[in-house]
């Protein structure tokens, strides 16, 4: 999917970013389950992450980021979204999708708003919807959000993904512009394999294996095959940044920026030393927020923007990969905003 190739594409407009305050660090968390700071960090890098309390709900998040990156869109004089999407695992309910009531609690009136479930992927798709919504001219202006209370599908008794996943939510505004203006999004690369469906997965709650009913063999609980998801997660982001780097046309096809999707410090080097980017530019904030899926990306750029790392004119790729299994990849020439 590219919507250069339309004459419309969807440009960067506001960026917003939020969680929630408390932080559980790996001291904290070794107390909690057999863990210490050093196995954590020297298998994932992470050093805490932020976990909701018990009265947040992934809508909560939502409409905080979202809020946010439509005051920072208004900054610039984009007012108002004619289309809101929210990628998450951790929807507040199976049914309805949050969408709405996230779009309804920002004041945004009766605009369409769907849900997407690609998991870490999710807000990569979420920017590839948004983005077609405008090159059709269906929309001219796209709130995307991901966000995630990925703390409340976690088994407590699992030490690895208790050590590894943290709650929060980013959003960005998208509006209508020109291919060749800062903010514009590049060409995506999108996939999906769900021969790995098993690999991810949260296995009760759906309709293979619904509530009540699902007997003894109940799992409510997120679960994951660590080893076969670094690889695949290692040579899939590789590849889909080669294919958008080579589409994008930048000279000598290397981003200045690589704001990859945060799940383990091993694999964000090791998709940048196979794209042949220098580790120090591909950005780091997992070892303070931790793995939080589909708001990984959003809230690394803030993040980024906060540290310096993310400035206007920078080239910046951005890659992900996630459960179904899912991934995928854009650029985009980071524009001249604030985020709030």
């Amino acid at each position: 999917m590219n919507a250069r190739g339309t004459g419309r594409a969807a440009v960067v407009c506001g960026l917003g970013t939020c969680v929630p305050p408390y932080a559980l660090t790996n001291e904290e968390l070794s107390g909690l389950v057999d863990t210490s700071d050093a196995w954590i960090r020297s298998r994932t890098g992470i050093g805490r992450r932020h976990i909701a309390d018990a009265s947040t709900a992934t809508s909560d998040l939502a409409v905080e980021a979202g809020g946010r990156a439509l005051k920072s869109a208004a900054a610039t004089g984009d007012r108002g979204v004619d289309a809101v999407i929210v990628a998450t695992t951790t929807p507040d309910h199976p049914c309805p999708a949050t969408a709405p009531l996230v779009t309804t609690r920002l004041g945004l009136g009766t605009v369409p708003a769907f849900d997407v479930a690609a998991v870490c992927t999710g807000f990569l798709y979420g920017l590839a919807a948004g983005s077609g919504l405008i090159a059709a001219g269906t929309a001219r202006r796209v709130l995307v959000i991901g966000a995630e209370t990925f703390s409340r599908i976690l088994d407590p008794a699992d030490r690895s993904s208790r050590a590894i996943f943290g709650d929060g939510a980013g959003a960005v505004v998208l509006r209508a512009g020109e291919p060749d203006e800062p903010g514009a999004l590049g060409p995506f690369d999108l996939g999906s394999d769900g021969s790995g469906s098993d690999l991810i997965t949260v296995r009760t709650g759906g309709s293979r294996h619904p509530y009540p009913t699902a007997g003894d063999g109940a799992d409510p609980y997120f679960r994951m095959n660590g080893k076969a998801v670094f690889r695949n997660a290692v040579e899939r982001m590789t590849e889909s940044s080669r294919r958008v780097l080579a589409r994008t046309g930048w000279p000598g096809a290397c981003p200045d920026l690589v704001v990859a999707h945060q799940a383990n410090l091993r694999i964000l080097h090791a998709v940048a030393d196979r794209i042949g980017v220098d580790r120090a530019d591909c950005f780091v904030n997992l070892d303070r927020v931790g793995n939080t899926a589909a708001a990984s990306i959003p809230l690394a750029l803030g993040d980024a923007h906060g540290s310096g790392a993310l400035t206007a004119g920078r080239r910046v790729l951005l890659t992900a990969f996630g459960g179904g299994l899912t991934w995928g990849a854009c650029t985009v020439t980071w524009p001249d905003i604030q985020p709030a």
